[in-house]
């Protein structure tokens, strides 16, 4: 029996134990309702999970090739906001 692996996102669900300051908890509660609270919850983290991969890819790619131009950083902002407007997932950063 082979374990299936998953990508931030991916899988059924699994229960974990997460502590949360009162106040935190609170202000996502007022947020969204207490019915979606794990929903926003596994939203966070997986923007901070892929946040962190893009960070440590672009930390490695800096130590191989330097430090990225300014016209390749506006190309790149210009790619982003292209997609992510095409898939309607976040503002544009422009």
């Amino acid at each position: 029996m082979s374990e299936a692996t998953y990508s931030i996102g991916e899988g059924p669900a699994t229960r974990v134990s997460l502590s949360l300051p009162e106040g935190t908890a609170e202000a996502i509660r007022a947020r969204v309702g207490k019915r979606e609270f794990s929903a926003f919850i596994a939203a966070a983290v997986e923007r901070e999970l892929r946040g962190q991969v893009l960070d440590e890819y672009l930390a490695d790619y800096e130590s191989r090739k330097g430090p990225v131009s300014e016209q390749a950083q506006q190309r790149a902002r210009q790619v982003f906001d292209e997609v992510f407007a095409e898939e309607d997932q976040w503002p544009a950063a422009g």
